[in-house]
């Protein structure tokens, strides 16, 4: 069984504790907390050097401590505090910094509230637990034989068959019902070739709908999007030896992972508002007029200062949108605005909870967005980023390369 370690500050008051605990054991792992005495907690809190009031905080900082001095075992861990305290927020992306530069172990962290749910928590646990277990799989750098891959995400569905380490054939549809597109998909990535469903040595799957169809499908492969996408990533860019962070703004939620020699150390996901994913650009597009293919190249010719969206809310960034229109702004740099806002909300919300990592490959159907790429440069500081050829596919691309030879030993 996978062992989690838990680092984490108001869990059991708040009452989430059985919520994570549930979460984890979904996917055959077991929470566990560090051990610490209570003469270490003092020790370990000088040793880290990080002042903070909270005594729940200085436990925490202990048991980090203690997983670092090989007091404790883990495989993984997970470092949670309360989305409302400042002093939890630095110190959770502190001790984050600190395992992580003095262990291999792959590590998550997570803001939450009272509200939380397991199922809110599903994806970081068994992104966890698939790193722990199938590191061997994800260390994988090259396709062979007949694979397809089927990535069922909240927006679009994306398919790709993959030959000895060539993509063959890809289909991109809108996602409706799950199986129906993903079907869809499937026929597009075939129609060019002479293979039927059969000829498939193995299917992966992965996204939203992936247990859906992964059942339907009979799949070899059924994997959470994390690991999944950013092995397609660095497979797609040609970069897994090393490090690199891999960014999808999605339609629905934003990714945010750092990966060393192919394989995930670290992720953030989520973000606070819709204002920063590509369903504000679709919204942004259709206000200028113009097809979601056009924003890049027009928003390339603009200057975002013009045109300034101070508007963290999908809904009133649109009506600053609006406003800037009838004030006189360009259609360039109303463009322009919005692929910064976008890059900008992205990097407060999750660039900051990550300690980016160069290359930074963008993919994602957004990524096919010049501007938003330039604008996620920008807010870098003239960061290198990489969108590699096929960046809309990793998703499809990194289940036909990490089912490859895989058969029926994983179902």
């Amino acid at each position: 069984m996978v062992k989690i370690a838990q680092i984490s500050c108001g869990t059991e008051y708040s009452g989430i504790q059985k919520e994570i605990e549930k979460a984890a054991s979904t996917f055959g792992a077991e929470i566990v907390i560090p051990h610490t005495e209570i003469d270490y907690i003092d020790e370990a809190y000088q040793k880290f050097g990080f002042t903070c009031a909270s005594s729940g905080i200085r436990l925490m900082i202990a048991r980090a401590m203690s997983i670092v001095e090989g007091k404790s075992e883990a495989d993984a861990v997970f470092i949670a505090t309360c989305f409302r305290c400042a002093e939890g927020a630095l110190v959770r992306n502190e001790v984050r910094r600190f395992i992580q530069e003095n262990t291999r172990l792959p590590v998550v962290t997570y803001s939450f509230t009272e509200r939380t749910k397991a199922d809110e928590l599903f994806i970081r646990m068994e992104a966890l637990a698939t790193i722990v277990a199938r590191k061997s799989i994800l260390a994988r750098q090259k396709q062979e034989g007949l694979t397809l891959g089927i990535d069922s995400g909240s927006t679009t569905t994306k398919v790709v068959l993959m030959e000895n380490d060539h993509i063959i054939g890809s289909g991109w549809v809108p996602t409706t019902d799950v199986i129906e597109s993903a079907q869809e998909g499937l026929d597009e990535a075939m129609a060019d070739t002479d293979y039927r469903m059969e000829d498939i040595e193995s299917i992966g799957v992965t996204g939203y709908g992936r247990i859906t169809i992964g059942k339907h499908f009979n799949a070899d492969l059924i994997q959470e999007e994390l690991s999944v996408n950013s092995k397609g990533a660095v497979y797609l860019a040609d970069r897994q030896k090393g490090e690199a962070t891999v960014l999808d703004i999605g339609g629905m939620d934003n990714k945010v992972i750092t990966v060393n020699d192919g394989i995930p150390d670290n992720f953030t996901m989520g973000g606070i508002c819709a204002g920063a994913s590509g369903r504000f650009l679709e919204i942004t597009a259709r206000r200028l007029g113009v097809d979601i293919s056009e924003l890049g190249p027009l928003a390339l010719k603009g200057d975002y200062k013009k045109a300034l969206l101070n508007s963290y809310c999908i809904v009133f960034g649109i009506q600053d949108l609006v406003t800037s229109l009838a004030a006189g702004g360009t259609k360039e740099d109303v463009a322009a605005a919005a692929c910064h806002s976008v890059a900008e909300q992205v990097y407060e919300q999750q660039l900051q909870e990550i300690d980016v990592r160069e290359p930074v490959i963008q993919v994602g159907g957004t990524s096919l967005i010049e501007g938003l790429v330039s604008a996620v440069s920008d807010i870098l500081g003239g960061m290198e980023v990489i969108v590699p050829e096929d960046s809309q596919h990793i998703g499809a691309v990194g289940a036909a390369l990490l089912v490859s030879r895989l058969g029926d030993s994983s179902k």
